[in-house]
């Protein structure tokens, strides 16, 4: 039966609803815009006309790919954050609401220094690095991941965002010391695998079938990459620096006392808007004799 792209979109809408997907409006708009070609601006022009058989036989095989399991963000090839349209593949994380958090207070920071460099360390598609860019114009971003792919979509989303020539990517391994040719920052935000090895198999299938699991796992008690980071890394951002952490659930105080153990002073967390204690912030202290 003849449908309009509105009411194709209701009927998307509901079927979500109806299997339990708690975006059921935003998936359903990303989904239709993804089938039918259109972004959303033509797709609200576009409401009132019949959708093309082909068009909604599209988008119904993408629905069927979200209801077998399959997020939104990797059937359409990107997601939205902090006002920016990134490219995500299956070799990243999807850009969520808590990153926010990290971008929110890092930006804060900035904006109390003079023109500076900053680096996104475990960049994935390189969203926290790219939002910081749009809000600190006068900042220089360095995006380092050590997978190819992920600097690949970083490229992409530097390019496609327009800033290049102020953000660079670079492959670097944070488990590992860095290359000094990197240079040192006054600033780094990070958001590393932190979820332990054994809880990796009771996340949601969405993001245990899907994403992927070396942006995951952070070893046997989550931890792994704030003591290697805290130890390795300090070396890359200049005396009284601050770094930025996302932790997970209940990470805050174990993640400051490592980055005390290494140098740091000054630590501060912060909550998310579901009250989580998701930053972990602190200053390298000189180093003594």
């Amino acid at each position: 039966m003849a449908t309009t792209y509105s009411g194709l979109y209701l009927e998307i809408r509901r079927r979500l609803k109806a299997a339990g997907d708690i975006a059921s409006d935003l998936a359903a708009r990303e989904l239709v815009c993804a089938g039918a070609g259109k972004s959303k601006e033509a797709l609200f022009r576009d409401g009132n006309l019949y959708v093309p058989a082909e068009i909604e036989k599209q988008v119904c095989g993408l629905l069927q790919r979200h209801l077998d399991g399959e997020p939104v963000a990797y059937i359409i090839g990107e997601w939205e954050f902090y006002g920016l349209t990134l490219a995500v593949s299956p070799s990243v994380l999807i850009p969520r609401p808590d990153t926010e958090t990290l971008v929110d207070r890092a930006v804060e920071y900035l904006r109390t220094l003079e023109p500076c460099r900053v680096l996104d360390l475990c960049a994935g598609c390189g969203c926290a690095g790219l939002a910081v860019a749009s809000q600190v114009p006068d900042a220089k971003i360095v995006l380092a991941d050590i997978s190819d792919a992920a600097l690949k979509l970083c490229s992409r989303n530097i390019w496609s965002n327009s800033f290049s020539g102020r953000v660079v990517p670079v492959n670097a391994d944070a488990l590992r010391e860095p290359d000094r040719r990197i240079g040192m920052f006054q600033c780094v935000v990070c958001n590393p695998p932190y979820i332990a090895s054994e809880e990796i198999a009771s996340l949601d299938a969405s993001v245990r079938d899907y994403e992927p699991r070396l942006a995951l796992d952070g070893g046997a008690d989550g931890l792994d990459f704030y003591r290697a980071i805290a130890s390795k890394w300090r070396v890359a951002l200049y005396p009284r620096g601050r770094i930025f952490f996302e932790v997970g659930i209940n990470q805050a105080l174990p993640v400051g006392q490592i980055l005390r153990e290494n140098g740091f002073g000054e630590i501060e967390s912060y909550e998310d808007g579901n009250g989580v204690r998701r930053v972990v912030s602190a200053i390298r202290y000189p180093d003594i004799g």
